[in-house]
């Protein structure tokens, strides 16, 4: 059973995916307001925003849902292309469930892979998303096309979790908990950020096998599916159109290895942001300084 954030009521949604059948999205939500919808990043779940969901609970309807293939959502076995899992077929998981609460038009908030299928939401459905904001990421085809040394080495899970099913399954299956120390434990917090409730559902959700899989193909789709998507977009002059606010750790690779407000300036129209005192896992490091630039931006 998830942890349940604080005040928040518990929720699970399913409807037919045109391509992939059945799909069960779990979510949280409570507040009153206009509706803000948080993705969580890899690889964790919708307990991430457990220090800043409450707060803006207070301003907004706010609804934090697992994605597809993490949490208590859904995890379908990938399909030969990764399209099952490709950022597209993500972001219409969550479309459906907001319609479904009866939120036609929503604002945004994505962390890491949650950003990433943010981005996604927004530009296929731009009617849908009034503000967007995300969290620790450039966008995925610039980060590929400027992969560096340094990256590769501080990023190396990118390029290992997108190898030939089983091989990254199999080997970070023989011992789950060891991969997440030292994935986790690795960046610049450390591990002592994460409460024992946060850090016990995350090494339970990838020591089940499907989720492991799920986790996976992700990042395959990431590499394939995804990159083809925003290609398109860019061949074809689409940009994001809605205010878009960027927050990245000063202490995190991203800052080290992009330049993010100039990376969504190539797909935004919109873009403001700045660093903030952290690593990587920024709803868990700088909770008070994420609600209060949510605040100010959302507001």
């Amino acid at each position: 059973m998830a942890h349940i954030l604080d005040g928040f009521t518990p929720g699970c949604f399913s409807y037919t995916h045109p391509s992939d059948g059945e799909i069960s999205i779990a979510y949280q939500m409570a507040g009153n307001g206009p509706p803000l919808l948080l993705l969580h990043g890899f690889p964790q779940s919708k307990i991430i925003w457990h220090q800043v969901a409450p707060t803006l609970s207070q301003h907004f309807t706010v609804i934090a849902s697992d994605l597809r293939g993490y949490g208590e959502s859904s995890k379908p076995v990938g399909d030969a292309n990764h399209a099952n899992y490709s950022k597209r077929a993500m972001a219409l998981d969550q479309v459906e469930l907001m319609h479904h609460l009866g939120f036609d038009s929503f604002k945004l908030l994505g962390h890491d892979r949650g950003g990433r299928v943010s981005h996604r939401l927004a530009m296929d459905h731009s009617e849908r998303v009034e503000q967007l904001m995300v969290l620790d990421i450039s966008p995925t085809l610039a980060m590929y096309e400027q992969t560096s040394m340094r990256f590769a080495s501080g990023y190396w899970h990118w390029f290992f979790l997108i190898q030939k099913s089983p091989i990254p399954e199999t080997m970070i299956g023989a011992n789950v908990e060891f991969f997440l120390k030292q994935f986790m434990g690795g960046r610049y917090a450390g591990l002592d950020i994460f409460k024992d409730f946060c850090w016990n559902e995350y090494l339970t959700a990838m020591q089940d096998p499907t989720c492991l899989h799920a986790m996976c193909e992700d990042y395959r789709a990431a590499s394939t599916i995804d990159l083809d998507h925003d290609r398109f977009d860019i061949a074809n002059g689409a940009k994001l159109q809605m205010p878009l606010r960027v927050l990245w750790g000063q202490h995190g690779l991203v800052n080290a290895c992009f330049e993010p407000l100039r990376d969504w300036g190539k797909v935004a129209t919109q873009v403001t942001g700045k660093t903030v005192n952290s690593g990587h896992y920024i709803p868990e490091e700088a909770p008070a300084e994420l609600i209060e630039d949510a605040l100010g931006f959302f507001n």
